[in-house]
């Protein structure tokens, strides 16, 4: 039943509602301005995030967001800093300034570093340029069986499962995000043009057949 003041408001939605008051806030109110609002989250992402994002978050405009962004990431490298502001992945994020990965390493692992195998970076190249491929695909690429390969690769989150092939039903593998985070590109357009180098889908196709044979 409503009360005299108005309609009953369901808990969850006065919770809603009172959370929402309590992170209210005019960017030009703090200290730094929207300069400094933009840095506070990039210390806190995991993963890159985009300008609209960002825009939506802090109640700006896109194009004051990027402009900050790019602001900042000129200002980092201008000032030897050992990190960067870079935009991979469809996002912006802070990285680690590559000549620094020694010193990181040696803190983080004392040194030892799990690296992939050659036989990793290997499948790993032929499903950035080929996805979305099966195992079986793949396995006529390189010759050899792939399964354990394309295991340590989805454990690594450097692939993942995208669909089914619509003739057999086998399942389709391509790369990440994070794939693109680990190679510092933006989109899989950047990638170096060594797809040429591989074999046609129609030899690929051949190979699959000869090998399930």
């Amino acid at each position: 039943m409503d009360s005299p003041e108005g309609p009953a408001v369901p808990e969850e939605d006065a919770a809603r509602e009172t959370a929402q008051e309590q992170v209210a806030f005019d960017i030009n109110d703090f200290p730094g301005g929207a300069r400094a609002a933009v840095e506070a989250v990039l210390m806190v992402i995991d993963e890159p995030v985009s300008e609209t994002t960002l825009a939506s978050a802090l109640e700006l405009p896109v194009e004051d967001v990027t402009a900050l962004l790019e602001e900042l990431a000129e200002e980092y490298t201008a000032q030897n800093r050992g990190f960067m502001l870079r935009r991979l992945a469809g996002g912006w994020r802070v990285y680690t300034r590559p000549e620094y990965a020694p010193v990181v390493e040696r803190f983080l692992i004392g040194g030892q570093q799990a690296r992939l195998t050659q036989a990793s970076l290997e499948t790993l190249a032929v499903i950035a340029y080929r996805q979305p491929i099966s195992r079986a695909r793949i396995s006529a690429v390189r010759g050899v069986n792939v399964d354990g390969v394309v295991r340590t690769l989805l454990a690594r989150g450097l692939i993942q499962e995208v669909g089914q092939d619509g003739e057999g039903g086998a399942v389709l593998y391509g790369t990440t995000d994070y794939f693109l985070q680990r190679m510092g590109l933006d989109s899989l357009d950047d990638l170096p043009p060594l797809a040429p180098y591989l074999p046609p889908p129609e030899v690929i196709e051949e190979l699959a057949a000869e090998g399930h044979a």
